[in-house]
């Protein structure tokens, strides 16, 4: 079964500390890798995840400050040295173009040309379509940043008892599935009479913003906001100041998005240990869903799918 979960390789924000490395969190999903962030010793991070260079085709970048990208250099480079063939996609701010080739050829290296280049400017941008749209949209901060969603198309479930009822079994559920019609038993058969419709699986990531129109966007209606949780609500005025959430502000985008997990992360250096239950404690106050407070080489799996039980995919033909 091909695997949907985050993997966490860094959860500080600007100055790691001894429990957490800078930032970078890889979104594997159907053998897709998409690798959000990567700050200093992410390529380390990778190997204490049992995760390569291969695992990656995307690398995005919200914004050039050097916790959310100075780890570049090395996963480019380990994309050449370790032969990597597929195409490694590469999203970034257009207006940090001249920092992104500066990491882009940081030292002295035999270069590779699978990774292609998505500069994103405008206050949105679509950078894929399949098999699952990636978009782009511009947040706030001290310097041009932008978080990233993706959507999964929605598709239908079988129901094996109407398939039955009429007749269609075989190969006649795979033409029904990708004509939306079939003869069987001598009368037509719809996919909207032997379906429902599956949702597809969305996820948000939302890194260094103040609340903002682009985040709530982003997170409108997701199964998983991942979303930097800088500073405590007591800190608001820091947040405020210095482009970031605290976590009652990163909940409240959740509850009013609609988010089914939230996964806090991005913590600031002044927190110790004993303050991550208060991260917890402010997020609970504001949002009802399942939270989720990080930690490096977390493995957060996608929530199960929506169950639809009565929304019917009307392609009838009629």
């Amino acid at each position: 079964m091909s695997a949907r979960d985050l993997i966490v390789l860094g959860s500080a924000s600007a100055v790691p500390t001894k429990s957490r490395n800078h930032n970078g969190y890889l979104l594997r999903w159907d053998g897709h890798g998409l690798l959000f962030d990567p700050g200093e010793g992410t390529q380390r991070q990778m190997a204490h995840a049992g995760v390569s260079a291969h695992d990656v085709s995307w690398i995005c970048v919200t914004h050039f400050h050097g916790d959310h990208c100075l780890g570049v250099p090395g996963i480019v480079q380990r994309v050449a040295r370790d032969g990597v063939e597929h195409p490694v996609d590469a999203a970034f701010p257009a207006s940090g173009l001249h920092f992104w080739e500066r990491l882009r050829h940081a030292s002295a290296f035999r270069d590779t040309d699978v990774i292609r280049e998505h500069p994103v400017s405008g206050d949105r941008a679509t950078l894929a379509e399949e098999p699952f749209t990636l978009v782009a949209r511009r947040l706030s901060h001290p310097v041009e940043a932008y978080g990233y969603r993706l959507e999964e198309p929605d598709g239908v479930t079988m129901l094996p008892d109407a398939l039955a009822e009429r007749g269609v079994r075989g190969p006649l559920v795979r033409r029904l599935q990708k004509d939306g019609r079939v003869e069987a038993g001598g009368r037509r058969v719809t996919l909207e009479e032997c379906s429902v419709r599956r949702p597809g699986q969305k996820v948000a990531f939302v890194m260094d913003t103040r609340v903002c129109e682009g985040a709530r966007e982003l997170a409108d209606g997701v199964d998983m906001l991942v979303i930097e949780s800088t500073f405590l609500h007591e800190d608001e005025a820091l947040a405020t100041e210095y482009g970031h959430l605290t976590s009652t502000q990163a909940a409240a985008i959740a509850a009013g998005a609609g988010v089914r997990h939230l996964v806090l992360t991005h913590f600031s250096e002044r927190y110790k240990s004993d303050d991550e239950h208060r991260f917890l404690d402010e997020a609970s106050r504001v949002f009802g869903g399942e939270i989720t407070l990080v930690h490096d080489l977390d493995r957060v799996p996608m929530p199960p799918r929506r169950v639809t039980t009565g929304d019917f995919l009307g392609r009838s033909g009629a």
